[in-house]
């Protein structure tokens, strides 16, 4: 990822309520949500300020959206997700991988717990 990317991302995750809706879209995982479905979630948003939200995040390339339907669903766009950490840990350790250990350690055991929890669904 480049820098620009990262801070565009950034710049995206830096506002509460789009913090918050990339949260939620990762929690419902490649199906994706229905922009009602996350307005809901968010306590009732207003469907201008959430399409102004969801428009910034889907610019900075954190969600992708398609049609279903009278739906428009939004997704996470797990890649860039991924390329953001990795950003982020790419010049970490200098050659001494214990000093990173614990943030990848936090990464695969909350993936790990997340697909324990689809697994026993």
């Amino acid at each position: 990822m480049e820098e620009s990317q990262a801070l565009a991302a950034f710049t995206a995750l830096s506002q509460e309520t789009r913090l918050r809706v990339v949260r939620l879209l990762v929690q419902a995982g490649p199906d994706g949500m229905a922009a009602g479905a996350i307005g809901e979630a968010l306590g009732g948003a207003a469907t201008s300020r959430l399409s102004f939200h969801l428009t910034h995040l889907e610019h900075a390339g954190l969600i992708q959206s398609r049609r279903d339907g009278r739906y428009i669903i939004y997704s996470a766009v797990y890649s860039v997700l991924a390329g953001l950490v990795g950003f982020l840990l790419k010049d970490c350790c200098q050659g001494h991988p214990e000093i990173c250990a614990p943030a990848i350690a936090a990464l695969s055991c909350a993936c790990d717990r997340e697909s324990n929890l689809v697994k026993s669904a």
